[in-house]
């Protein structure tokens, strides 16, 4: 679960980070009465997406008539796709340096990884680019983790200034707090300002949190905005699918996240001869799934209005190819009418002579046998063209 800035900093402050949390809004008059109690202060987009600032996301307000007009400007704009429903108003708190910080899962070599650099702010990336040694890489052994001496370690290596170090040290050591205690994947600041008296604070943040983790969290379930929520990934979350939406036009299922990242591979490749068609969704039904599994991802699948065709695909090993078809029935025989889109399917391994049987019987007009992944990715990016 990735996390909007304010609720980031609410982590941030909950483990003495040292930041600001300003005041949510989703109205602009509510921003302009924020803005008589902070002063002047800088109306920020709260979604979850970076780039805000290019977006035009992030406006600095000197009196409260400009925060009202500023976020009339921002709430109901478009970032990356997302619409901004509410923006944080936070004081002005212009930097005298800004830095960057993060902790990360480094899952290639199975550890953690911290990643700083002074000479960041918004535009790490280009100091990576243009200067890659002022950005450092340190590993963390998760076994070890970040004690005092680690983060004066680090804060060493990252050349912090003498005059906010100090200060440093203590940061680096309670968001390894926030990254461990609240089982994250992802803990970023940026940036990491230096104000005015050489005061250190977090001026942003980004968290994403393990899901896997959520039953050690029940309290982050409140971070979770349901009614922001695509209707397609909550539905797949209610029938507890490993669903995630991409903008394409080709729906996938598979069994197992390597074959389902393999189809999306082949599909992306075949829909280059088809006008440019794409993977519309990442949905992978597990190696024990049974009919019903199989139905509920159809569901799903079907429900997508971008969605012109779509390629099932599966190897059979636990999910043996008669439930998958059996799945695939029953998942058209519940829809009736509604199911409107062609289905290609690909099985092989486990009963698969029976799956395929099943579907010969079956004998629907929307439903396509091909033998080999890439004859089927070739055939469902053919399909959506159309």
């Amino acid at each position: 679960m990735d996390l909007m800035e304010y609720q980031a900093k609410e982590l941030f402050a909950k483990h003495g980070v040292t930041t600001t949390l300003g005041v949510v809004v989703t109205t602009a008059e509510e921003a302009r009465a924020a803005a008589a109690d902070i002063g002047p202060c800088v109306v920020k987009a709260q979604v979850k997406a970076g780039g805000r600032g290019n977006a035009g996301g992030v406006k600095l307000a000197k009196t409260p008539d400009e925060a009202f007009a500023h976020a009339t400007d921002i709430l109901g704009m478009q970032i990356k796709g997302l619409t901004v429903n509410r923006v944080l108003v936070t004081p002005a708190t212009p930097p005298e340096e800004e830095y960057y910080f993060s902790f990360l899962l480094d899952r290639a070599n199975r550890q953690y990884l911290c990643i700083a650099s002074v000479e960041g702010g918004v535009e790490i990336e280009e100091v990576a680019r243009t200067n890659p040694d002022a950005v450092k890489q340190i590993a963390i052994d998760p076994g070890v983790g970040v004690d005092e001496a680690t983060a004066r370690a680090i804060a060493t290596e990252a050349a912090f200034p003498e005059a906010v170090f100090e200060q440093a040290v203590t940061l680096i050591a309670a968001l390894y707090t926030v990254f461990t205690e609240e089982d994250a994947t992802l803990v970023e600041v940026n940036p990491l300002a230096r104000l005015a008296g050489d005061r250190l604070e977090a001026l942003d943040g980004k968290v994403t949190l393990d899901d896997n983790a959520g039953f050690r969290h029940p309290d982050h379930a409140a971070f979770e905005i349901r009614d922001e929520t695509d209707p397609l990934e909550a539905k797949a979350q209610e029938k507890g699918l490993n669903y995630v939406k991409l903008d394409g036009e080709v729906g996938i299922i598979g069994n197992g996240a390597g074959l389902v990242m393999s189809t999306l591979d082949v599909v992306a490749y075949a829909g280059q001869r088809h006008g440019g068609v794409k993977p519309a969704n990442f949905l992978d039904i597990g190696g024990g799934a049974n009919a019903q599994v199989m139905a509920d991802g159809l569901d799903v699948i079907l429900g997508d209005a971008q969605v012109r065709a779509v390629f099932v695909n599966v190897f059979g090993g636990i999910t043996a190819c008669d439930e998958v078809a059996n799945g695939i029935k029953g998942a058209l025989e519940i829809l009736g009418d509604q199911a409107t889109k062609p289905l290609v399917v690909r099985l092989d391994g486990n009963n698969v002579e029976r799956g395929r049987e099943i579907l010969d019987q079956l004998d629907h007009p929307l439903v396509t046998q091909v033998d080999t992944m890439d004859g089927a990715a070739d055939r469902a990016a053919e399909l959506a063209s159309k």
